[in-house]
């Protein structure tokens, strides 16, 4: 099986087979781990969670997700770095939750919960206008699933989806502006 191309494992992934599932993700592994650690250095890195756990959290999240689509590598990938996005999410809302002790401070020992509590609201703000503009312009959503989390540049995103690499870029600036609004209004509720 290691020898079919990584279009058929997807295929194959998608119609249920749980070994070209998992041939899929070892052969995307080191791509993988990279994205893991860089949602963790945008996420201002909790210290008990690392790439690797959060790599093999994200497979477990994938593995059992039943009929799941990933046409391409780029899809899956974005799809990859959505659902690690969303552990570390979790993770940190976990650390943090009152019945776990999250909101008490040690105040003679130096702590950096109140920087990881910033960046948790950031990164739930930042997840929430995404899923806001998806309901509004899809595509700019997913530019920014594959440009910001996956790590594609405007050529792969432009030959993925058959369209120029200038309608991308404008696609992006779009999309940054709207997002960019979204965070810094005082009014959330609003739409983009």
């Amino acid at each position: 099986m290691s020898d079919q191309p990584l279009a058929s494992l997807i295929t194959a992934a998608d119609a249920g087979d749980t070994e070209a599932r998992q041939e899929l993700f070892v052969s995307l592994y080191r791509e993988l781990h990279s994205i893991a650690r860089r949602e963790l250095r945008r996420s201002g890195p909790p210290v008990t969670l690392g790439a690797t756990t959060l790599l093999h959290e994200a497979y477990l999240n994938l593995s059992e997700r039943e009929g799941a689509l990933f046409p391409d590598r780029p899809r899956f990938l974005a799809y990859a770095s959505r659902a690690m996005r969303g552990l570390i999410i979790d993770y940190t809302r976990s650390r943090q939750a009152l019945k776990r002790g999250g909101a008490f401070e040690i105040t003679s020992l130096p702590t950096e919960l109140p920087e990881q509590a910033a960046d948790c609201d950031g990164l739930q703000r930042l997840s929430d206008a995404i899923e806001q503009l998806a309901t509004l312009e899809p595509r700019l959503a997913q530019v920014v699933d594959l440009k910001y989390f996956s790590g594609l540049s405007f050529t792969d995103i432009a030959a993925m989806w058959g369209i120029s690499e200038r309608t991308v870029q404008r696609d992006w600036e779009k999309a940054r502006l709207l997002l960019h609004r979204a965070l810094s209004g005082s009014d959330h509720s609003s739409p983009l």
